[in-house]
């Protein structure tokens, strides 16, 4: 399997997971507008913090470690098992402490308590999408992208349904609650592919605590839960900044846009990771891991600058269709945006380094750090340029954070 390859079936299934976000903004931009669009995005960085926290935070590691022991029967059984046992007893705390702060969750999120039962039913869900998440991982592992890519087309058109139905039915609210729904329908999806691989055997569904696995993969719950506490934590805190300072409509504008770059960036994200991560994990020679960066940059680096130059060209139709003509105004905020997407881009292929080799110290401190960058560029940007500030501020942050990203790889490399 090579990046193209990997790409073209990872291609298949982001468009499949963007089809189906896509049917979500529109619905809410239809039902809620600017405001419900804003509180969607509050509401889907909720999401994204939970669902990785219900499996521990140890995708990454899982996918690393079955990379380099799937040749290896009984160092692979031990790593599922304690795998899966950190799983689900992460995804137990994490349902239970939702629980018990639904109701604050839901103030503190989307001003407005009636939608703690949907904190509460995304607690009690927690389980199912901690197996989802296992399941993925362990595939991915094997550099099974087909199956993969079969698991997350057919997940997303059920979830497109389920979001259909209940938006029509409850507007906002049942387009939130389907949100939770469609990540449970991926099992209905991924055990019955899962079974009926060839690597599959039953033993990878045993629960048992390891010591030696348990720390193994702790590291990567450390990276993969600061990445994943930190990103939406802060993307809250921008979205608090600009209600408090613009009002919720300007946050609207700002999220509409941040939604159209998430999008087309998802077909590239999710290819680096389905591809890079496993590929990365299992190369020792530095030859070997210097040409597999400059195919990286050769094959995907000149796809972002294509698809950022189309959307920037598309921009006014995009926004009238996935939105409404409400959304004019956000027109003005894409071209910071892309320019920001190309080198977020270029500085996540050398990130994925930190990753694959484990570098959990200086992982978790560059998250925290280009955190917090980004943050206080927020706020000094949009205090002298507005909300189009926010959007400069991305872009620097990501300028700083690949130069940071070369030196690091640059160091590694002159260690091997």
């Amino acid at each position: 399997m090579n990046i193209v390859r990997a790409g073209f079936y990872s291609a298949i299934a982001t468009g499949a997971r963007l089809l189906a976000a896509l049917v979500v903004i529109k619905l809410v931009a239809w039902f809620a507008g600017p405001e419900g669009v804003g509180k969607l995005g509050q509401f889907t960085s909720l999401m994204s913090l939970l669902a990785v926290l219900a499996g521990g935070g140890i995708s990454a590691g899982i996918v690393k470690y079955v990379a380099e022991y799937r040749h290896d029967p009984q160092r692979l059984a031990r790593l599922l098992a304690a795998a899966l046992w950190y799983a689900l007893c992460a995804s137990l705390l994490m349902g239970c402490l939702a629980l018990l702060f639904s109701r604050q969750l839901a103030l503190w999120l989307l001003d407005d308590p009636a939608y703690a039962g949907l904190i509460r039913v995304l607690a009690v869900a927690q389980l199912g999408i901690a197996l989802v998440n296992y399941i993925l991982a362990v595939i991915n592992g094997f550099m099974d992208v087909r199956r993969l890519a079969l698991i997350q087309v057919l997940g997303s058109l059920l979830g497109i349904v389920m979001v259909i139905w209940l938006a029509r039915w409850l507007h906002l609210y049942g387009a939130l609650l389907a949100l939770i729904m469609s990540q449970l329908l991926w099992l209905v999806v991924g055990l019955p592919a899962w079974w009926r691989s060839p690597y599959f055997q039953r033993s990878m569904l045993r629960l048992r605590f390891d010591r030696e696995m348990t720390l193994r993969l702790a590291g990567f719950s450390v990276m993969t839960l600061t990445a994943a506490l930190v990103s939406p934590l802060v993307n809250i805190a921008v979205r608090d900044h600009l209600a408090l300072q613009l009002g919720w409509q300007q946050v609207g504008y700002w999220q509409a846009v941040s939604k159209v770059s998430d999008a087309y960036l998802l077909f590239l994200t999710a290819a680096i990771n389905i591809y890079y991560l496993p590929k990365l994990a299992s190369i020792r020679e530095r030859a070997a891991l210097v040409a597999e960066l400059r195919n990286a940059y050769r094959y995907v680096l000149p796809v972002v600058v294509a698809l950022a130059a189309a959307v920037y060209v598309l921009r006014e139709w995009v926004t009238r269709l996935l939105f409404s003509a409400d959304f004019a105004p956000a027109n003005a905020l894409y071209a910071p945006q892309l320019a920001g997407d190309v080198v977020k881009i270029a500085s996540f292929i050398l990130s994925y380094v930190m990753l694959a080799k484990a570098m959990t110290r200086l992982f978790v401190i560059s998250e925290c750090v280009f955190a917090a960058s980004y943050l206080a560029l927020v706020y000094v940007f949009t205090a002298h340029f507005g909300l189009v500030g926010a959007m400069y501020a991305f872009a620097a942050n990501y300028l700083a954070y690949l130069a940071f990203n070369v030196l690091v790889v640059r160091h590694y490399l002159g260690g091997l």
